[in-house]
């Protein structure tokens, strides 16, 4: 046995073998014959023996104690070094030198870090999407098609509302420009919301900037006024000739507070004096009833002229009406409101839409609106158009051709992306009525904001539960609490654009539109004079071919694109990439990592607290007893033992070589049986095997 070279954790560093240390001492040899007969308890054999207990229980408290069972950490981590399956653990506990053992100790981090990195990539990764794209040809829904007028209201109609507004606009342009039309024929209003128009227009008057020195001149009174509180620039992206006469621009203060004010100015009097009319239009439009508003716009009579549909001739029962406050009275085809939506089978303009708008260029609002011509928005059935935002106009005495390509999205949400499915869990109420999407949030969120700051709503936007519109009789701050927060609005200071988030899923219609003169010269005299025939007991005058615009949508193809998110990663294929980061590194399985758990956060955690609970119960004796613990050295076990060295395991002989405590005999080997030695100070009775050797 002692000659056997291998080096299992039962042999100490030389390669000795405890046991058979143990053979010697007591005076057995190696291959001595075979051991003696087991003895019976009372017998004198079993005395014999009970030295040998003694010996294995003092060698049991005196030797370490190994495995996770250990009483220090440094104990249990050089177990787990000498045991565990990763192979630079161990080479740093068994390998001879400083130079090596540093050497192992720097792969083994490096492979740690590397592996700390990959298995991090690998997370990322796991939360990234691919995006595949699917194409269909099959028979599509087709969308719904909003067409509005780009005035809003007939000018015919309004002048009695407006009378006050256009008489300062015109003396505004008379001041600063020399214009004039002569004498002003307008009949003036006799209802009673321009009976004070006057003196808000005293109150919020256009004004003109003189030079720098912050004085402009007031055109309600021709008077100079020094310019209190901020200047606002609205026109930035314009450059300014230099020449201070171009500035033109208005001032609002605070209601409350007449030393809070700021000057809104713009380069271009154009932009000015649109800006300022367009202030004073939604006081006066929010003081005027719903239902007046739609008689004094179009109806559909009025705006749509023609009509067909995939070859088939349509009418206004095929359009819904709803009135946009900026827009009038709008009309959308195929809204889906019935519970039926149309399709098409075949694409190319033929099968698509087309309708010949009557525009009636001669009664715009010459203040309001600057471009002549009709508004369209193609969306889904239930998303909300907002025709001010992404509306595409079409212009008179053209035909204007709208071909389409359909594309569904949809988008993975948490945690692949920040977005929302429904618009459930975004805090802010939908205004709208329509299937969520990230404009319906921002308007919603903006408007619910002036409600709260200003007591009122913005006329552009829905009106949310128990509030009004804003107009200046009852809310006279209203202007100057709407520019500020407006302000704060495209600068991202409300926090809408951090709450409001995109949609998942959504619907997309590319549109490529071409545009031809329409109609003809050859057919234009002709074609208007049916066309007069047609609408001539509801217009009372021959049609010109500028109140007059061609539209037609349709679908290029009916090719179906469908764009979605998947996960690049599986579970299975995130674990099988993590074994293949540790099997690569550190030569690691799964059973490998449990005993990393167990031994580094288990058993590691079992230590700490056993050692702390010694602290506290040794401290609760010592204060039970009325004196402190006394202080002694740090407990030295194991390897932390001046007797046991780095590169010799505990073994027998070790054991031997530990300081024994005070008053404690020596215990010693029991010597062999010669007739010139009598030793029985340790033991009284002859071993038997003892008695055997001496008698040969």
């Amino acid at each position: 046995m002692a000659g056997d070279g291998s080096g299992g954790t039962g042999r100490d560093g030389t390669g000795r073998d405890p046991a058979a240390a143990l053979w010697r001492g007591t005076g057995r040899r190696a291959g001595a014959g075979p051991p003696a007969a087991p003895s019976v308890p009372g017998s004198p054999a079993a005395a014999a023996t009970a030295p040998g207990k003694k010996i294995t229980a003092r060698l049991k408290r005196t030797l370490p104690v190994r495995g996770p069972q250990a009483p220090t950490l440094s104990e249990l981590m050089r177990w787990y070094c000498l045991n565990t399956n990763t192979h630079g653990c161990r080479r740093i506990v068994v390998s001879r030198g400083r130079l090596r053992r540093l050497l192992w100790i720097v792969l083994t981090l490096t492979a740690v870090g590397l592996i700390l990195w990959q298995c991090a990539e690998l997370l990322m990764n796991y939360y990234s999407a691919s995006v595949s794209v699917t194409v269909q040809f099959q028979k599509l829904p087709f969308p719904a098609v909003t067409i509005c007028n780009i005035n809003p209201y007939k000018y015919s109609a309004m002048k009695e509302y407006l009378s006050e507004l256009d008489k300062e606009t015109k003396k505004a342009l008379e001041t600063f420009y020399g214009f004039s039309e002569g004498k002003s024929k307008v009949r003036r209003s006799v209802d009673d919301w321009n009976s004070t128009g006057s003196d808000f227009f005293e109150q919020i008057p256009l004004l003109k900037v003189e030079d720098f020195s912050r004085t402009a001149t007031d055109l309600h009174s021709g008077q100079k006024r020094k310019i209190e509180g901020s200047v606002f620039h609205k026109d930035s992206s314009i450059v300014n000739s230099g020449d201070s006469n171009d500035i033109i621009g208005f001032q609002l203060c605070d209601a409350n507070n007449s030393s809070e004010c700021a000057l809104y100015t713009f380069s271009s009097g154009v932009n000015a004096i649109q800006e300022w009319y367009k202030l004073h239009y939604m006081n006066i439009m929010a003081q005027i009833p719903l239902e007046t508003k739609e008689k004094l716009s179009y109806s559909a009579e009025d705006l749509i002229l023609t009509c067909f549909f995939d070859g088939l001739s349509c009418d206004k029962r095929h359009f819904t009406r709803f009135h946009h406050p900026l827009h009038g009275n709008c009309y959308t085809f195929n809204s889906g409101e019935s519970g039926t939506v149309l399709s098409t089978s075949t694409g190319g303009s033929e099968y698509g839409l087309q309708v010949v708008l009557y525009i009636d260029e001669a009664d715009y609002n010459p203040f309001l609106v600057t471009s002549t011509g009709a508004k369209i928005m193609i969306h889904d059935q239930n998303e909300y158009p907002f025709i001010e935002d992404i509306g595409t106009e079409i212009e008179t005495a053209a035909a204007t051709s709208i071909g389409m390509h359909f594309t569904q999205s949809r988008k993975l949400s948490k945690p692949y992306s920040d977005c929302t499915e429904t618009g459930a869990d975004i805090p802010v109420e939908n205004l709208y009525n329509k299937s969520y999407s990230l404009q319906i949030c921002l308007h919603s969120c903006f408007q619910k904001a002036m409600v709260d700051s200003c007591g009122c709503a913005q006329y552009a936007q829905p009106l949310p539960a128990g509030a009004e519109y804003c107009n200046y009789k009852k809310n006279p701050n209203w202007m100057y609490c709407y520019y500020r927060l407006h302000e704060k609005f495209v600068k991202e200071q409300l926090g809408c654009q951090q709450i409001c988030k995109d949609a998942c899923s959504f619907k997309e219609w590319a549109l490529t539109t071409s545009i031809a003169q329409w109609p003809s010269v050859v057919s234009e005299d002709w074609m208007l004079r049916v066309l007069s025939w047609d609408k001539g007991q509801k217009l009372n005058k021959k049609l010109n071919k500028t109140d007059l615009a061609n539209l037609m949508v349709f679908y290029k193809d009916l090719n179906e694109r469908f764009i979605s998110e998947n996960p690049a990663n599986t579970l299975v294929i995130l674990l099988s990439n993590f074994g293949g980061q540790l099997g690569l590194w550190m030569s690691c399985s799964v059973v490998c990592v449990i005993e990393i758990v167990e031994v580094f956060f288990i058993d590691s955690l079992s230590i700490v607290m056993r050692r702390q609970w010694q602290r506290a119960k040794k401290w609760w004796n010592g204060r039970q007893r009325g004196s402190a613990p006394p202080a002694s050295d740090p407990e030295r076990q194991g390897h932390d033992n001046p007797a046991c060295v780095d590169e010799d395991l505990p073994t027998f002989t070790t054991a031997l070589r530990l300081p024994l405590p005070q008053d404690s005999p020596l215990p010693r080997t029991p010597p062999p049986n010669y007739s010139t030695l009598r030793l029985e100070t340790a033991f009284t009775e002859q071993l038997p095997d003892t008695l055997e050797l001496g008698q040969h």
